[in-house]
């Protein structure tokens, strides 16, 4: 056996200067531009293009006419050097759409074992964690943050610089402009906060303390919309589920927000 084995189609275009890592599978008409890593065990179907300054991680999977590593389409950019990280087992299905940043200094990133679905967007300077779903024609504008376990349904739209918090949920077709908390269910356009996800957590293996804990912030913040979050932050702090490790997260993600909290 060669110690490199790799299946390439005669008709698949790869750059001399691209990387490949071992067990790679490269389909039909495929493009792999110059500076473009790819790492064990990936696959590339046909019709696929990666473009870089690119680096992936082990096990991604790509489906036909999927785009990732592709110049950002924000207007300032002027021709710098960016780039794109990608972790490992991550898919890409067909049509999908991932931009490099427009700063060398900081690259659109993107963890492991995530999922995009169709014609799914991410834009330029994104920072994505792991076990990500991105549902059909679901739009990430520049510079948005998404958490892990976090579940972007289809045609949803995010604004630039939006956070959407980990383990939550987005409804479809929503309108997302400000951040998305953490372990809650969100749709509408405008969107709105629904409620906690419940099932998404149970299936998470959270204990029935966590539950319990961040339902009762979920019932402090955001059931009565006409507290303001400030009060509704301070009176969470002084009870016993502000001990709780998920309600900390879910204070400080609050606290720390720029855009303000869909609410």
């Amino acid at each position: 056996m060669p110690e490199n084995p790799q299946v390439i189609h005669p008709t698949a275009i790869i750059s001399p200067k691209a990387e490949l890592g071992k067990n790679v599978r490269v389909g039909p008409y495929c493009i792999i531009g110059s500076n473009v890593t790819l790492g064990d065990e990936c696959i590339l179907h046909s019709h696929v293009v990666l473009e870089g300054t690119a680096v992936f991680g082990k096990g991604n999977e790509f489906f036909p006419f999927a785009m990732v590593g592709g110049k950002t389409q924000d207007l300032k950019y002027i021709g710098e050097p960016t780039a794109l990280e990608v972790g490992d087992r991550n898919t890409f299905r067909e049509n999908c759409t991932i931009h490099r940043g427009t700063h060398e200094e900081l690259p659109t990133r993107i963890g492991s074992d995530n999922l995009f679905l169709c014609y799914s967007h991410v834009a330029h300077d994104c920072q994505l964690g792991n076990h990500i779903i991105l549902s059909n024609n679901g739009s990430l504008a520049g510079h948005v943050s998404v958490g892990d376990y976090a579940i972007v349904s289809g045609l949803a739209a995010v604004h630039q610089f939006c956070r959407i918090g980990k383990h939550s949920i987005v409804g479809g077709l929503s309108k997302i402009v400000q951040d998305i908390p953490p372990f809650m269910i969100i749709d509408g356009n405008p969107a709105i906060t629904r409620g906690l996800n419940l099932v998404g957590l149970q299936r998470r293996g959270f204990s029935t303390e966590d539950i319990r804990d961040l339902k009762s912030a979920y019932k402090r913040l955001f059931l009565k919309k006409d507290i303001s979050l400030a009060n509704g932050l301070s009176s969470l702090k002084a009870t016993a589920a502000a001990s709780n490790a998920n309600v900390e997260h879910l204070i400080h993600f609050l606290e720390n927000s720029q855009r303000g909290v869909t609410r």
